[in-house]
């Protein structure tokens, strides 16, 4: 056509898109009739049938293109004319399982210069799932490919069309002019305005306190004080709008729905959205009949002895004949309960067992675990002796340690107490300060429990060896008056030798309670979800460190959402199987005001703790006291990949520290994650300023390991060592026996009953284990570090070739880590049980593996 007096031609020719989606009940896990489909292959497809597409032809779905290069009169990204799904593709190579892909053309005109966006209105009651769009041969350009992985609903919900961007990365400033309004109104849009209950089609990003975990107006049994903005700082949560309860204004009202945004619900196939339904399926349905049917004294509330917990693992334990049929029938809970029948409930033998069902007892054991374990970043240098306490004397007493020398020096290989500590030798486990000024309230309870010091010494041969363990109660005439202790050390015979093993498990149950309520939720978690609110609202998906983050958030509001209503809220899973109880993120929150920042990074950790020592000459620029430190050592090989990978694609986008403080939405970001989102802690002087590129890496570099490899160190352990539940109890229940006692006589006949008498039940044993299984699990379709679900995520050829190097050295790491473990003078990666650290090696297949470094906090 002829385009004004010039004479000038301007074509109009046609560009060629390939849609790829998934339909809702592709996704829909309550549709299918095999829960086989989702553990063994990922989601059965259903009724993928051509007939079943066709309702996306037509006039259901149009995409509008938007430019990039050539402006409106507003300013703006012409738009061209709307275009619909025009035909099913039959195949198509890249397709991920459940997708399906259409043909699409858009006409457009020569001086709309190059698409950059576009708009997608959904005229169809049904949601669907927009995975990408793929524009061909685009003159002077080639292809040009759009990542989108979001949730489309009716168009009629939306106050703003939806928009997406290709796949090419801009610093704020050097966004192309025609697309700038458009990323602000995104951002804006994705911010909303802080008010009304949200609903499940939005999108949008907001922060709260923790003020759901009780439901005031069902009495006092459930109610919890509001976590943040409080005496009880609390990293915040997504906000959900939901009404205030009767009795208590500040508290949120529970529901059967939880908001989130709605894209960072499961958007894709995988068994984690099995997992996810089981641990709805645990609480609602299983829990109940199980408590009904231990309180009716159908099952025999208590295990008899060693041979009885491992029929749990080898023939398993009969269950009430109408107890499948009280609970939901929803398939997946017929692979949770692996039942013969309506007869016997039957778990997986945890690898600690696999090999020798009774190592576990051994010292070496329990104090490998503490290196090696699912808890492995707690233990730290003594550095004192006696330990003592930083609990306020006026209102707690003296709590200097009881721990003498004469404890010690017989098993100090003829060192004295002092030399040990100068020679870096002595470590101590410390369960003490933060309980107890709880442990009253606990105690008056149906538990029995203590705080608790565990002392080791480092071996010649790079072992550690418990010396003495304190348990420590507070006194019976009042808390100012100091505690009640006493100390046990080693013993392998007769009635001290179970005494010694007791004295173990009251150190284990509150190791159990820190690892899971602190080290996993809390510390990668509940910190992590601020980070995920900031991100969206405040970066674009065209802004680098957006796209950098991005893969590291999968799924953690999602299973973050599920775990306040029914893992960690009041009367839920954790209350009624962990020893603290109602007062489990109460606690919590009391240790969050220890929380730093700075500290996560994995080199800091490690010589705050003592356990290692800053060192220029070393790798990572540490030297570690205990040489042969499982988590230690490879962790620091995985955090070294992934800052090295960080600082090359940080420094590709900013040439200089100027361009980072002139950037406005990593500005935004920073400040209100400070502020708002860890806010409670917004005074803080550890902060990094955000002023300088080495300050943004080391600061993505902390957010990339704590969501994922320290999450997968302190996870996917849990049911290799916790599903035995004489390793890793979770409750106590009785109190130490003492000489002449009854209880003491008791053990001495009976040690075996009296050790499962003391620790977690049968009934709360058989939740554990359910729980802990379904979380140690790997998706179908998990995605580890080292790898992204779409290769197109940006169009820059440098960062995806750094990627590629950071994915190869991962390979390479993994392969090193695989030769350590073969090492036999590396006691500590073996230890007695026979089993190999691999929670940090980073690749792994699905299920119950042992090993693997999932991107993100998926479960």
């Amino acid at each position: 056509m002829f385009s004004g007096v010039t004479g000038m031609i301007n074509r109009r020719h046609k560009i060629t898109g390939t849609v790829v989606l998934m339909r809702k009940n592709v996704l829909d896990v309550n549709s299918l009739t095999s829960v086989g489909g989702v553990i063994g292959q990922g989601l059965d497809i259903i009724g993928s049938a051509v007939d079943g597409l066709t309702a996306f032809l037509g006039r259901s779905v149009s995409i509008q293109l938007i430019s990039a290069t050539k402006s409106d009169a507003n300013g703006k990204g012409k738009l061209g004319k709307p275009a619909f799904l025009e035909g099913i593709i039959s195949s198509l190579p890249t397709l991920g399982a459940g997708q399906s892909a259409f043909r699409i053309h858009f006409e457009w005109d020569d001086d709309m210069g190059v698409p950059g966006a576009f708009y997608i209105k959904n005229f169809m009651q049904t949601e669907f799932f927009l995975v990408s769009l793929t524009l061909e041969d685009i003159p002077n350009h080639g292809t040009i490919y759009f990542v989108c992985n979001s949730w489309i609903y009716n168009a009629k919900h939306y106050k703003s069309e939806r928009i997406f961007f290709d796949n090419r990365t801009y610093l704020p400033g050097d966004t192309p002019a025609p697309l700038v309004k458009y990323r602000e109104e995104e951002l804006k849009n994705l911010r909303g305005d802080g008010t009304g209950e949200r609903k499940e089609y939005e999108r949008v990003y907001d922060y709260d306190v923790y003020n759901d975990l009780g439901n005031p107006d069902s009495g006092e049994k459930y109610t919890r004080p509001v976590l943040g903005g409080s005496n009880l700082p609390y990293p915040r949560r997504g906000r959900t709008g939901r009404n205030a309860t009767r009795k208590d204004p500040q508290s949120e009202k529970p529901g059967d729905f939880v908001y989130i945004p709605r894209d960072e619900a499961f958007g894709h196939l995988k068994s984690s959205d099995f997992l996810m339904y089981g641990l709805k399926s645990v609480s609602q349905d299983v829990l109940p009949v199980l408590t009904d049917a231990f309180d009716g004294n159908v099952l025999s509330l208590e295990f008899d002895n060693f041979d009885e917990v491992h029929k749990l693992y080898e023939g398993g334990i009969t269950l009430p004949t109408n107890f499948l049929s009280r609970i939901s029938p929803l398939p997946v809970l017929k692979e949770i309960l692996r039942t013969d029948g309506e007869q016997f409930l039957k778990f997986p033998p945890p690898k600690v067992i696999q090999v020798d069902k009774s190592a576990w007892m051994t010292d070496e054991e329990f104090a490998r675990e503490t290196l090696a374990g699912v808890n492995p970043n707690i233990i730290k240098i003594l550095e004192e002796f006696p330990p003592r306490s930083k609990l306020n004397r006026q209102t707690y007493g003296d709590h200097t340690s009881r721990i003498k020398k004469e404890h010690l020096e017989p098993n100090l290989g003829g060192l004295t107490v002092e030399q040990a500590i100068q020679n870096k030798k002595l470590f101590i486990l410390d369960h003490h300060d933060y309980l107890i000024p709880y442990l009253r309230r606990i105690n008056a309870t149906t538990t029995k429990a203590y705080a608790t010091r565990t002392i080791f010494f480092l071996k010649d041969d790079g072992t550690l060896k418990p010396l003495a363990i304190e348990l420590s109660k507070p006194h019976p005439q009042g808390e100012d008056r100091g505690p009640v202790s006493n100390v046990y050390v080693p013993a392998h015979e007769g009635v001290e030798g179970y005494i010694w093993l007791l004295a173990k498990a009251y150190v284990v149950v509150n190791d159990s309670c820190y690892h899971q309520l602190i080290s996993h939720w809390l510390n990668t978690h509940a910190v992590v979800e601020p980070f995920i609110i900031a991100t969206n609202r405040h970066l674009s998906v065209l802004h680098p460190i957006y796209k950098l983050l991005f893969p590291h958030y999968r799924d953690t509001m999602n299973i973050n959402s599920l775990a306040r209503k029914a893992l960690v809220n009041a009367d839920g899973i954790i209350e009624k199987t962990f020893l603290w109880g109602r007062y489990s993120l109460e606690m919590s929150a009391v240790i969050y005001k220890d929380w730093v920042f700075p500290d996560q990074a994995l080199p800091a950790d490690l010589v705050k703790r003592g356990v290692a020592v800053k060192d220029p000459s070393s790798p990572n620029g540490v030297r570690l006291l205990i040489e042969d430190y499982p988590y230690a050592c490879d962790g620091l090989e995985i955090w070294s990949a992934i800052k090295s990978w960080v600082q090359e694609y940080v420094l590709y986008y900013y040439k200089s520290d100027d361009a980072l403080k002139q950037d406005p939405e990593l500005q935004a970001w920073w400040k209100e994650l400070v502020e708002v989102g860890h806010g409670d802690k917004k005074n803080e002087t550890w902060w990094p300023k955000m002023q300088t590129r080495e300050e943004l890496i080391e600061a993505c570099t902390i957010i990339i390991w704590t969501a994922s490899a320290l999450h997968a160190a302190v996870n996917f352990g849990q049911y290799p060592y916790g599903g035995y539940i004489l390793n890793r109890p979770t409750l106590s229940r009785r109190f130490m026996p003492e000489k002449g006692s009854t209880e003491y006589n008791e053990l001495a006949k009976n040690p075996e009953k009296v050790y499962l008498r003391t620790i977690t039940g049968k009934k709360e044993t058989l939740i554990d284990l359910t729980v802990i299984e379904i979380l140690s699990r790997h998706a179908s379709d998990e995605v580890y570090l080292g790898e992204r679900v779409n290769p197109y995520w940006t169009s820059d050829k440098e960062p995806l070739e750094a990627f590629k190097r950071f994915g190869k050295k991962l390979a390479d790491i993994e392969q090193r880590l695989t030769q350590k473990n073969n090492d036999e003078t590396l006691r500590n990666r073996y230890g007695p049980v026979q089993l190999p650290y691999t929670l940090l090696y980073p690749s792994s297949t699905e299920g119950l593996t042992f090993r693997g470094i999932p991107n993100s906090i998926s479960i």
